[in-house]
């Protein structure tokens, strides 16, 4: 039996890919526990936020997480398959109509909130 590169390149990524991880989606308030290497060590750190976008799928899938820290925007984008991610909670559902919350970048306090699913 003939296997194509193509073939072999998409196994190898499907034995790669994490299956802990929730289905979230754009507009969601996600907590995550991020590794970060200190010097020696690697320590857990918290990151909160809401997700502002998502790209790719299969191996090359990654998000985007803003959060506001100290009256300052903060956004991180991550690999959705990345080692580096320890654990992702939904902290809340949210309500969008849109594939990219871009617009949360010009907008403080009140105005930078999504609309919260009460279902969910």
């Amino acid at each position: 039996m003939v296997v194509s590169s193509v073939e072999k390149i998409a196994i190898a990524g499907a034995a790669q890919m994490r299956k802990d991880l929730p289905v979230f989606a754009v507009g969601d308030t996600l907590k995550m526990k991020i590794k970060v290497k200190e010097a020696d060590k690697v320590r857990i750190h918290p990151f909160e936020g809401t997700v502002i976008k998502k790209a790719g799928h299969g191996m090359s899938a990654s998000f985007t997480v803003r959060k506001i820290s100290f009256g300052e925007g903060v956004e991180r984008t991550f690999p959705l398959n990345s080692p580096v991610i320890e654990q992702i909670e939904i902290v809340s559902k949210g309500i969008i109509k849109r594939a990219k919350l871009y617009y949360l970048r010009d907008r403080l306090g009140k105005k930078a909130r999504v609309k919260v699913d009460q279902q969910a």
